[in-house]
């Protein structure tokens, strides 16, 4: 637990699920940044009021945080605790974030319903007042929550980004610039940065007592998008992958992925699969349409990643194949001793720290999952050791396929 001092007092603050040797905080510099900024703006906003001047917009001056508050990409809950006071709303496509969200409020003493939370695939608030943004790893992402909020901003509307400066590129600007209106960017402080854009006033048309806001004033973004797995990788070959935006590796199939599709089990019967980290779901639909008799369980903690995966699978199977598609924390979900299969390629990264903590448990979870004599197989950069930690937990561990890159690794449970 790390202990965060804000403008408006100190907040315990943790990572979920919590890790007793993680000496990772649950913020940064960025949200420190953005968060001295709102309580200064703040500040000048009750002074304008007062009559006591003070800036005329939100761009570099005041704001007022009486309205209604959007917290997007906020990572562990530190922005949304932080403005409790104020009900904002957070928008994430993290399932992990929102559970930080709730522990971390009721960590500080805080009601859980003082924040409301949406995932990155709800309807977005039709008003928004004051709109943060933490900047997102993939400009994908950013570029489709950017097209999916711009209805709801109007030119009164503040909007204010956070990232470190090694986040915040010409292109990240460009997206603002394109899709919302004018920006630009402050000092660097702490290597942090806050981007300042102001909705384009001339986009707003007679739109009635809306404020300036309209749900046809921004152009439809490109998300989701569609390709064809190329022939030569087993079952997967010639299906169609839908992927929503920030999904790895959304616009073609990565060679990790191909990989693992062309070194799969051949399996046939009745059995429980699960495709663990399911990503945009082509790998547990190459298991469908090889297998009709299994039954698929899809798990990502992404949202888009699992609204991704059935929208791949309902393209490609039979809507009469048994399948589920679960947002949710490893396996925390699945019935210990029900799964015959786990197919996993595990991340290696929590945004931009290096951890093998989500394979660990992804691998404990699946020991949990399995019957007796199910199996997992992962798929890993060869460097990353998997067999040591699969040995070490298992009893056992097969190296299954190999090239100079990946290996294919099958543990089973006794």
């Amino acid at each position: 637990m790390n202990r965060l001092t804000t403008p408006w007092g100190d907040l315990d603050l943790a990572r979920f699920p919590e890790q007793p040797r993680d000496t990772l905080r649950a913020w940064d510099a960025a949200d420190e940044y953005l968060l001295r900024h709102l309580a200064e703006a703040e500040a000048e906003a009750e002074e304008a009021a007062a009559g006591s001047g003070g800036a005329e917009d939100g761009v570099d001056g005041g704001v007022d945080l009486s309205g209604t508050v959007v917290v997007v990409g906020d990572r562990w809950g530190a922005l949304a605790t932080a403005l409790a006071p104020h009900h904002p709303v957070q928008i994430t496509d993290s399932y992990l974030t929102q559970r930080a969200t709730r522990a971390n409020l009721l960590r500080n003493g805080i009601d859980t319903d003082a924040v409301r939370l949406l995932s990155a695939r709800d309807t977005p608030p039709g008003r928004i007042d004051v709109l943060l943004i933490r900047v997102p790893k993939s400009l994908s992402l950013l570029e489709d929550q950017l097209h999916r909020l711009a209805p709801a901003l109007g030119p009164e509307t503040v909007v204010v980004g956070t990232g470190k400066v090694t986040e915040i590129h010409t292109s990240t600007l460009r997206l603002f610039e394109q899709i919302l209106g004018p920006t630009r960017t402050s000092l660097a402080v702490k290597k942090a940065r806050l981007i300042f854009c102001a909705p384009a006033t001339d986009r707003t048309r007679g739109r009635g007592g809306d404020g300036g806001r309209s749900a046809d004033r921004a152009a439809a973004g490109p998300w989701p998008i569609s390709y064809t797995v190329p022939e030569g990788v087993g079952a997967a070959s010639g299906l169609t992958v839908t992927s929503h935006a920030g999904i790895f590796c959304a616009e073609r199939l990565d060679i990790g992925t191909r990989f693992f599709l062309r070194n799969l089990p051949e399996r046939r019967g009745r059995e429980h699969v699960v495709d663990l980290g399911c990503g945009n779901g082509v790998v547990g639909t190459a298991v469908a349409v090889a297998n009709p008799e299994a039954r698929l369980t899809f798990i990502d903690e992404s949202f888009s990643a699992v609204a991704s995966a059935e929208a791949t699978f309902r393209k490609n199977v039979d809507t009469g194949n048994p399948a589920e598609f679960v947002v949710g924390d490893a396996l925390a979900t699945v019935a210990p001793g029900s799964a015959d299969l786990v197919l996993n390629n595990p991340p290696f990264h929590t945004h931009q720290a290096t951890t093998d903590a989500t394979a660990w448990r992804m691998f404990t979870g699946s020991r949990e999952a399995l019957r007796s004599g199910g199996e997992l197989w992962v798929v890993g950069n060869r460097h990353l050791g998997y067999h040591t930690k699969l040995r070490r937990l298992f009893g056992n561990c097969d190296v299954m396929a190999s090239d100079p890159k990946f290996v294919v690794l099958r543990a089973v449970r006794r």
